[in-house]
């Protein structure tokens, strides 16, 4: 593989830096520095900016007014908005959005895809199963009637769900296949048969369990690809990869620079031994963390058969992420003393959303066994 990023990627990179840069992580509103605080809504003014600068259709075919970039275009732009914590659903929106022009039919493409490559729709994905723990596909039934599609089950946990337009929701037939349902939480054509009750994450930020009781949904709604919920899953978790990374790469600097003005005995505490090989241990955490997410998004962008499926490199990214991201902001926290303890500091917001990011859409163990089926289904050489 060649991890070199292509003029148009770093070109995307480079706009999302510039969109990004007057973010405050500790900007209002910030509900994971309050205790108990919940957040009303994302940031409709970032996002705007991000349809401003065509970085909510990267992955979308230039027919739709978009790009036409790859999952490692989408990566690096999500790992700038996780340096700044950026309140917006990118990484649910793009990948629901390119599932869709991926995978669905021809009038649903044309019906959605520009729209909310333009921000006018905002999609998110129910992906987190019954418990979150749970393959989501196997959460709700789907069953065809008539023209459409009836479906019951739950998803708990879904991101951004009462901001959204539409949530892709993956469904299980009775044929034992996967489906992708597109419903609407609320409005005017909210679907009949769903409710939503509210969750908060762990981030502070407002969540919820959707719940469909014989909700119908209509034929042109449902995307019927088999290996569409596969790739959407593995896109979701790849970009959770790179938002566990951006927001490392932002701990680490932040420790860096205090650890640097910090003295004790006359000296910057960075140049305490101890202080040192507890950094280096951390940075090489982030590289590892990095060259697995790239190989992942590489495999996802180019489709090359490996020794594994890209389901492999996906486990190993998330792997690396959910315990590379979780060592970062503990290590912070230590060598930040007591303002590490300090919930009017920014690394305790930061420390919440790792944390949520961690286990979003399973930890690391999940990850592990499932690479171990992988290896047992497909023995190396």
């Amino acid at each position: 593989m060649d991890f070199t990023f292509t003029e148009e990627q770093l070109a995307a990179a480079e706009a999302a830096r510039g969109v990004f840069a007057g973010v405050a992580p500790d900007g209002v509103p910030s509900p994971a520095l309050t205790t108990g605080a919940v957040a009303e809504g994302f940031d409709r003014e970032l996002w705007d900016r991000l349809a401003g600068a065509d970085l909510l259709s990267l992955l979308l075919g230039e027919e739709y007014g978009g790009a036409g970039l790859d999952a490692i275009a989408l990566c690096l732009v999500l790992r700038e908005s996780a340096k700044v914590l950026a309140r917006v659903p990118l990484l649910e929106h793009s990948a629901a959005l390119a599932a869709v022009q991926r995978y669905g039919a021809a009038q649903l493409r044309d019906r959605l895809a520009a729209r909310a490559g333009r921000g006018e729709l905002v999609l998110t994905v129910a992906a987190s199963g019954r418990t979150g723990h749970d393959p989501a596909e196997l959460a709700v039934t789907a069953r065809r009637d008539g023209d459409g599609w009836v479906l019951d089950g739950m998803q708990t946990a879904v991101p951004w769900v009462y901001d959204a337009d539409l949530v892709v929701v993956p469904a299980r037939t009775e044929a034992d296949r996967s489906v992708l349902a597109l419903v609407a939480p609320g409005g005017e054509g909210a679907t009949a048969g769903l409710a939503v009750t509210e969750q908060v994450s762990t981030s502070g930020e407002r969540f919820g369990e959707l719940r469909l009781e014989s909700a119908r949904v209509a034929g042109r709604d449902v995307v019927v690809a088999e290996e569409a919920w596969e790739w959407l899953r593995e896109l979701l978790v790849t970009g959770t990869c790179a938002l566990a990374l951006g927001l490392g790469e932002r701990v680490l600097r932040l420790t860096s620079e205090y650890a640097g003005k910090r003295e004790q005995f006359g000296y910057p505490i960075a140049t305490f031994q101890a202080v040192a090989v507890q950094a280096a241990d951390r940075y090489i955490d982030l590289r590892a963390m990095e060259a697995t997410l790239w190989q992942a998004a590489w495999r996802i962008a180019s489709g090359a058969a490996g020794a594994l499926p890209a389901a492999g490199d996906v486990a190993v990214a998330k792997v690396w992420a959910a315990e590379g991201v979780r060592r970062v902001v503990q290590t912070a926290q230590h060598l930040h003393g007591g303002f590490g303890a300090d919930t009017e500091y920014v690394l305790h917001r930061y420390h919440a959303w790792a944390k949520q990011i961690e286990l979003a859409l399973g930890g690391a163990g999940a990850y592990e066994e499932e690479l171990g089926d992988l290896l047992a289904a497909h023995p190396l050489g």
